[in-house]
């Protein structure tokens, strides 16, 4: 055997070796003493060498345990010599290496220590009077650490002051930054780092067979991230190109309802300036064989581009054994209750709107799925109360299904302990449980109907919510949106009122401070809360000792109009005498459906290979016979359409206010700044950016016809007039 034939031989029965001491290694780590034994006896038999497992030395050997106490110690003192040099490439390399991904991407004490270990590394080259390269050099550092792993934090106000660190030409001079330059805060910040360091590098003894499937895990999932992150860029480079479309279509539409006036008063029109329209019409798809000189082309060219897009036949989905369903959810295994749920919910959400969907919730419904009319002491419903969470999660996401639908809302009313089930889940369940957003949203679209608004408001779900978004800097965007407005939605009923009353100052407060946020979808719910609990005497008396009149006007200085109208209206609220504010006994505004686009998204249980889940789940093992019987429906009564002026006083869901404001469009002439603004009353604000106006249209009642200039002026626009349509305008 040659040298290099050993060599290899050699490679490989260390490769061996390894392996078996990593198997070895994990089996000692679980407890599998018998099994060990008949392992080592085994390699043993055929003469198979073993490595020593890892972690066995900080057992059996004083002197390894030391050598790796040094090896900590330089570690440390690699960082606090980093961190006193300013040397941040090394820095960050040794904590990308030595901090735990679970706690670099999780634990807030890691993240707001990086934060301000960036900034340390940021004004560095200002407190040690480095050249103008190494300026740059780190303040696009720090700039692309705020664009990627620092936007985690850019919810907190503690932290926002920072994000325009990277844009400020000598921060040293600058007040908002002067703290920085202080010798204590460089000192407290190292005392901060040596403590976490202490606490965090620790030798581990975890296997290095789990260690792997970890990194193999996380490799699989940063190769996820980047599919969906292609797939977005190709949605939304879709979505821009149906933007461009859109304003061409519109413009020309314009152009030919121009022409269609001119052939009024008698002018006539040139074959020149329909070629002008076919051309801006069909420019992507122009032959030179196309002869539009012919009558009926263009038309038919139209016709022909819409033929594939026509509505077909909507098929109907198989029947299925509902009491068979309904025995395996309250008597299956964990597992088969958690897919069947999932299942089931699918079947609700991915069918298509109207008649097919339709079908599927009145079967439900007709088959009573959640069993709100049965005697049984154990049902559907108290899988709520669940001891595995994957069943108590997906429990919570089919009710809210059932809760976007108003043929749902108004079968979920019969059921009395719904919403007691439902508060008390809120309130039981962890602060970061996806169960808990869900089921906070599912009660926010209940809390659409009175009925329900009752028994939340006696729950004392009002003082619970106050509570919760005191900390609003801790809540997620979802949460605190759906927060907010289910918030508004009970303080608009005179129960909801005089509960807050109870505690006025602590509930001004806190609404007050929710006025500051940066999230401004919350603003209209906020203002509604605000507007409607100021009816009572003794919250307005409150009110004023607080100077909340004060505290509004400084609100309103940089807002939108429609922001700052709703303030006025508060303030004039707050002036008022009125005793008791309206209550409206009709539940009309509830008729319509609120699926969320998003309802699906963020999957925790997921299917093993040839698992059965889904519609496939349903009909191998559920079908039944004729269980999908379709019933009559009541029309959906269109979704509320409030003044532009009126603060919100009526009950909405977050997911009406996106529907209820129809499309934005982007206008892609570069020169335009049109801007149309249609009933917004300040969930969503319009602004043009990078002089590129917004067009926002809207469903509505009679003709209106606006003229618009980039200019101001009162000629006839540069390209094009809008035609909308609104009511009382």
């Amino acid at each position: 055997m040659s040298a290099r034939e050993a060599t290899t031989m050699g490679d490989i029965l260390a490769a061996e070796a390894n392996i078996l001491g990593m198997i070895k290694e994990y089996l000692k780590f679980e407890e599998f003493d018998e099994t060990i034994h008949i392992f080592e006896k085994e390699c043993k038999n055929k003469g198979k060498l073993v490595s020593k497992p890892q972690g066995s030395a900080f057992r059996d050997s004083k002197s390894h345990t030391i050598q790796v106490n040094n090896a900590l110690w330089i570690q440390f003192k690699n960082f606090i010599e980093c961190f006193d040099d300013g040397d941040h490439k090394v820095f960050y390399e040794l904590w990308a290496d030595s901090i735990p991904p679970e706690v670099m991407d999780t634990d807030a004490e890691a993240l707001s220590l990086e934060f301000d270990l960036h900034i340390h590394f940021t004004i560095y080259p200002w407190r040690s009077h480095l050249d103008q390269a190494e300026l740059e050099e780190r303040r696009h550092s720090f700039k692309q650490y705020l664009e990627t792993r620092g936007t985690v934090l850019s919810q907190h106000t503690k932290f926002l002051p920072y994000y325009a660190l990277p844009f400020i030409s000598n921060p040293s001079i600058h007040p908002s930054f002067k703290t920085l330059f202080q010798d204590s805060w460089a000192l407290q910040l190292k005392d901060k780092l040596k403590q976490f360091l202490s606490a965090t590098l620790k030798p581990s003894n975890t296997p290095r067979l789990l260690n792997l499937y970890d990194k193999e895990t996380r490799k699989h999932m940063q190769h996820k991230c980047l599919h969906l992150k292609r797939r977005n860029a190709d949605y939304v480079q879709r979505f821009q190109k149906m933007q461009a479309d859109y304003c061409n279509l519109t413009e020309t539409t314009a152009e030919l309802v121009d022409a269609l006036e001119a052939t009024i008063s008698g002018k006539t029109i040139s074959p020149e300036y329909i070629q002008s329209v076919y051309v801006q019409l069909f420019s992507s798809q122009m032959r030179q064989s196309t002869d539009f000189t012919r009558p009926g082309t263009a038309s038919s060219m139209l016709r022909a581009s819409i033929t594939s897009h026509r509505s077909k036949e909507v098929p109907m989905l198989p029947s299925l054994d509902y009491e068979k369903v309904k025995k395996d959810l309250i008597e299956g295994r964990d597992r088969l209750k958690s897919l069947l749920l999932q299942a089931l919910r699918w079947r609700l959400t991915r069918s298509l709107p109207g008649e097919q969907r339709d079908t599927v919730l009145q079967a439900y419904i007709n088959n009573d799925l959640l069993e709100c009319h049965s005697a049984k002491q154990k049902t559907v419903l108290h899988l709520m109360a669940s001891d595995n969470e994957i069943i108590r999660h997906n429990m919570a996401r089919l009710l809210n299904a059932f809760a976007s639908l108003a043929e749902g809302r108004a079968y979920l009313s019969q059921i009395p302990i719904l919403p007691k089930l439902l508060t008390d889940t809120l309130k039981t369940e962890e602060k970061d449980s996806p169960t808990r957003e869900i089921v906070l949203m599912a009660l926010q679209k209940l809390s659409l109907r009175r009925s329900q608004q009752t028994a939340m408001i006696e729950d004392d779900l009002i003082s619970w919510l106050v509570d919760e978004l005191q900390h609003s800097d801790f809540l997620n965007d979802n949460t605190l949106i759906y927060s907010t407005a289910l918030l508004m939605n009970l303080c608009l009923r005179t129960k909801g009122k005089w509960k807050c009353a109870e505690n006025a100052k602590h509930v001004l407060k806190v609404l007050t401070d929710l006025l500051g946020h940066e999230n401004h979808q919350i603003w209209p719910y906020v203002n509604g809360a605000l507007y409607n609990i100021l009816y009572i005497p003794s919250v307005r008396q409150e009110a004023k000792e607080m100077s909340v009149e004060e505290i509004l006007c400084c609100y309103s200085k940089d807002r939108n109009p429609h922001h700052n109208r709703q303030i006025k209206f508060i303030i004039d609220q707050l002036n008022s005498a009125q005793v008791q504010g309206p209550e409206s006994d009709n539940e009309v505004e509830e008729e319509y459906d609120l699926m969320d686009t998003y309802a699906d998204t963020d999957e925790t249980l997921q299917p093993e290979p040839r698992e059965l889940s889904g519609e496939s789940l349903l009909t191998t093992e559920y079908l039944g016979i004729m269980t999908n019987v379709t019933k009559w429906r009541r029309k959906s009564t269109p979704l509320p359409q409030p003044d532009v002026d009126e603060t919100l006083q009526r009950p909405v869901t977050p997911s009406s206010q996106r529907n209820v404001h129809g499309t934005w469009v982007t206008c892609p002439r570069p020169q335009c700044h049109i801007v149309l603004d249609v009933f917004d009353f300040s969930t969503l604000c319009i602004k043009p950016l990078n002089n590129v106006g917004a067009m926002k249209f809207a469903r509505l009642a009679c003709s209106y016809k606006i003229k618009q200039q980039p200019d101001g002026t009162e000629t006839k626009p540069h390209h094009t007039e809008i035609h909308c349509r609104h009511e009382g305008k």
